[in-house]
């Protein structure tokens, strides 16, 4: 078969790496609160558990990656009814989080994707935009400009 033009596996797969990460970096509390109530039918494939994972780093972002360190991370897996399937994985201890994340990632693969795309992800990411301009503004309150004053030739 001849196709041409991005696949739409390739679509979803950049779609839901999104969608994962503003789970993963939202706040606990925030997720817990735009769950749709009640919560739909869904059993844990893997519980969460909790692990470390070793984080890279590059010097000035474009160098040759190095072992920064580890990092605390939680991931959970589960099945909704209709047997589709959550992943999550959260940077520290929280279970809850990673089970909340778990269960929006596998709403977000099905009819309701639309819907909890309205209810939750978009809360979440203009939480998230609204943290780094705070962060960003405080920066920038503290920012410093030097300048050189030029003396006089000494003749």
């Amino acid at each position: 078969m001849n196709h041409t033009g991005p696949s739409p596996a390739k679509d979803l797969t950049g779609a839901r790496r999104a969608w994962m990460g503003t789970l993963a970096r939202a706040r606990p509390e925030a997720l817990a609160a735009l769950l749709p109530l009640p919560l739909p039918d869904h059993h844990d494939l893997r519980a969460p558990e909790t692990g470390t994972m070793m984080v890279q780093g590059r010097i000035g972002g474009s160098g040759a990656p190095f072992s920064l360190g580890e990092v605390t991370v939680t991931r959970a897996t589960l099945h909704l009814a209709d047997g589709t399937t959550g992943h999550a994985l959260v940077q520290g201890r929280d279970r809850t989080h990673a089970r909340h994340a778990a269960l929006v990632d596998a709403l977000m693969q099905t009819d309701a994707a639309e819907r909890i795309r309205e209810t939750v992800l978009t809360p979440l990411t203009e939480a998230e935009a609204a943290r780094r301009q705070g962060r960003a503004a405080k920066a920038a309150a503290t920012r410093v400009e030097f300048f050189t004053l030029v003396r006089g030739d000494d003749k």
